[in-house]
């Protein structure tokens, strides 16, 4: 199988970002050498031209569609056109191109958040139209499961081979720590050490504490999703996930230890919480394809913690 995956051209959007790299490096660990990134820069995958011409210029055999408006739930709140918009004409246009391409494999990245707000814990994929997403979620959640549908109906009419694949939320060295667009992890890293730098005694967090998160280390992520390029060919979405959930509450708390920060955390309750739990079932994925989480929660978190510190001592985030 790898060797199989080592001759395909194969084009990864959003392959410079923060899971695309870890995607990257694992297809380059694989032996694969002709993989193209395109730059948004270069190519706006919003626009139908542009996807064209990525084609053209690519000529893939293989497409890995990672490349998202993606932001916490300030982000999504904020700008639910957007997030639905930009998501759904990237991952339409993307996967029709594909198939006028006639290229060997179409695989397409969801999100939790395409997930119904109240379903039974853990998340199986079985679930995954009963009932609506959460709503500070909802538009970016089902704009990526439109993707899913796109999917199935092309498999079914035109034999052509894509596959869905269902990441929980992700952090790990490399995530987006700005502010206003971060997700949890990241925000509260940086709460944190900025506190601990400024020697603050209070950090402010969102909402009351109590929803769960499941958190899968990105590194881990991208190994999944190569997995699924390598092993994976049939319509069924597939979860990514490590199984395990952990109140918002104790993540903050673990993070303000592992940041060294020893003052007060406030929960600001007039701020959403989001989806009360999220907790994949990660059964399909060893099943089908042998994907199974390896890194420890606390040592990823570590990591990322070790890596954001060393960005600030190099000015690269102020």
């Amino acid at each position: 199988m790898k060797g199989w995956l080592a001759n395909k051209r194969i084009v990864v959007t959003g392959g410079a970002g923060f899971l695309g790299s870890n995607v990257v490096k694992k297809l380059e660990e694989r032996g694969c050498k002709k993989i193209f990134v395109p730059r948004s820069k270069d190519y706006n995958l919003v626009e139908m031209e542009a996807v064209k011409r990525l084609y053209i210029d690519a000529r893939p055999d293989i497409v890995i569609h990672l490349a998202a408006k993606v932001g916490g739930i300030g982000a999504t709140s904020s700008k639910p056109g957007e997030f639905f918009y930009d998501n759904l004409m990237m991952g339409v246009q993307m996967m029709e191109q594909g198939r006028l391409s006639r290229i060997d494999k179409f695989v397409a990245i969801g999100t939790v958040c395409a997930y119904p707000k109240s379903i039974p814990i853990p998340f199986k994929e079985e679930n995954l139209w009963d009932g609506y997403p959460e709503e500070t979620n909802a538009p970016y959640g089902i704009a990526k499961k439109m993707t899913l549908v796109q999917a199935q109906a092309y498999r079914s009419q035109y034999g052509f081979n894509a596959i869905y694949l269902l990441p929980v939320n992700l952090y790990g060295p490399g995530d987006n720590f700005d502010p206003e667009t971060s997700h949890v992890i990241p925000a509260l890293i940086r709460k944190f050490l900025d506190a601990v730098t400024t020697g603050k005694e209070a950090v402010t967090a969102w909402g009351t504490g109590t929803p769960t998160r499941e958190f899968l280390y990105v590194e881990d992520a991208a190994e999944g999703i190569v997995l699924a390029t390598e092993k994976y060919d049939k319509p069924a979405p597939v979860n990514l996930g490590t199984g395990s959930e952990i109140s918002i509450r104790s993540l903050a708390e673990l993070i303000a230890k592992l940041t060294g920060f020893k003052g007060r955390i406030i929960w600001d309750i007039s701020k959403p919480d989001g989806q009360p739990r999220r907790l994949f079932d990660n059964s399909r994925a060893k099943a089908e394809f042998g994907f199974i989480s390896k890194t420890n929660f606390e040592d990823g978190l570590r990591e990322t913690i070790s890596w954001y510190k060393q960005q600030r001592v190099q000015g690269f985030v102020v």
